[in-house]
């Protein structure tokens, strides 16, 4: 592609609210795993007998280990759902800009 037809791309009012959203929600997923990450280890740092505790009387599980493993399935989810928002709305908005640069170029 010629970079008169990158320009158009950038140009369309498509490929700003893609770039708006895409970057809006990056960030926000961003912020929700690193508050989550960072809260566990401040947790292991400052307060590590909560995490030591069964969760159960006579449970060899322990807090710690039932967090961390909700953490590790819910980073897993979240990753699922950038994907499915990824392949369906952000790459149908790319389509669009693309097609529209190329009926621009003919």
């Amino acid at each position: 592609m010629s970079s008169a037809m990158y320009e158009r791309m950038r140009a369309n009012p498509k490929f700003q609210e893609l770039i708006s959203k895409r970057g809006r929600f990056a960030w926000t997923l961003a912020f929700v795993v690193l508050t989550m990450f960072y809260g566990f280890v401040m947790v292991v740092a400052f307060n590590p007998a909560a995490l030591g505790q069964p969760v159960a009387e006579g449970s060899m599980l322990t807090v710690g280990v039932a967090v961390e493993l909700f953490m590790f399935i819910f980073f897993w989810t979240l990753t699922a759902i950038y994907v499915k928002r990824a392949n369906s709305e952000f790459d149908a908005l790319t389509q669009e800009i693309v097609k529209d640069a190329w009926k621009e170029n003919k």
